[in-house]
């Protein structure tokens, strides 16, 4: 690095880092950088990051990547071969389908899976907690009992329960589990709420006669946000192995839909001969569970107040 560079470099972060900053944007950039250097100083977090990047380039590329179709097999010469086989890096399954292309083509269905259900289950527990934490009284009551039930069941059963009456399918397999996975958001939230409704700041902004609602989501939401964003994150990997469970019962993805769940249930009576077919799935699986894991224990430390005001 020049000189020149080094001492642009230097004067960039002394901005970025500025204990006065000028604008809001400064402010708002000088947090990104401070909260990106935290996650970046833990190396399994950037592993974790890497993993997801990953899979989202996959998803995003199956079309140019996938060297054979995801749903359409060759019987005739491509029936059950091992991995390595010329052509068939992963193997093939029974339907002499390539192995890497359905696991190339089921990081869609993986991704859709979990943008849907953290889309759905978030926002509703995010209000949920909020609003039961700054009413208080009677609506907390209500909303506690009911968020005390859902969390009184298993995830994966009530999550079966749910797919069982909306019927098979990925569609109300996503809204199965996004409807099992707002509590705990909910309590997040409320937690959160309720240690800052009290605090000098919301009752100078009740004196100027703000409404509830524009408390609540002007001035207490980007408080709880961060939290629940780690908890999203981290709740990731649950949410790949219920849809995955989901699949393996027939309640979730249907054949012959690339989806892993599915891809294990077909490989399952194959495991103690052609062992690739329900492994390769359940590796991929395995992967990116982890990955997600660790981006949710980096995000945490990053994002967790105490630690940013060291």
């Amino acid at each position: 690095m020049t000189a020149t560079a080094e001492t642009t470099h230097l004067g960039w972060r002394d901005w970025l880092l500025s204990d006065r900053p000028q604008s809001r944007r400064q402010a708002r950039l000088g947090r990104a950088y401070v909260t990106w250097r935290q996650f970046s100083a833990n190396r399994l977090a950037v592993v974790g990051l890497l993993i997801i990047i990953a899979l989202v380039l996959v998803a995003a590329l199956a079309d140019v990547i996938a060297p054979h179709s995801p749903v359409i097999g060759d019987l005739t010469n491509a029936y059950l071969k091992p991995p390595g086989t010329p052509g068939y890096l992963l193997g093939t399954d029974d339907l002499g389908r390539d192995i890497l292309s359905r696991l190339i083509y089921g990081s869609r269905w993986t991704l859709y899976i979990v943008v849907l259900v953290a889309i759905i289950s978030a926002p509703i527990g995010l209000i949920i907690g909020m609003v039961s934490g700054y009413l208080g009284g009677w609506v907390d009551t209500v909303l506690m009992r009911i968020t005390d039930i859902f969390l009184a069941f298993p995830k994966l059963v009530l999550a079966l329960a749910f797919a069982g009456a909306l019927g098979a399918g990925i569609e109300n397999a996503v809204i199965a589990i996004a409807i099992t996975s707002w509590p705990p958001y909910a309590r997040l939230a409320r937690a959160e709420t309720m240690t800052v409704r009290h605090s000098d700041y919301i009752a100078a902004v009740q004196l100027m006669g703000a409404s509830s609602l524009r408390i609540i989501f002007r001035h207490i939401m980007p408080l709880c946000i961060s939290s629940v964003i780690v908890r999203v994150t981290l709740d990731m990997a649950g949410v790949i192995l219920t849809a995955a469970g989901l699949g393996f019962l027939g309640l979730g993805a249907q054949p012959p839909l690339p989806e892993w769940g599915v891809m294990i249930a077909n490989g399952f009576k194959y495991y103690l001969d052609q062992w690739w077919v329900a492994a390769m799935p359940g590796i991929a699986i395995l992967i990116v569970s982890l990955g997600f894991n660790l981006l949710g224990d980096g995000l945490r430390d990053a994002l967790d107040p105490k630690e940013s005001g060291q």
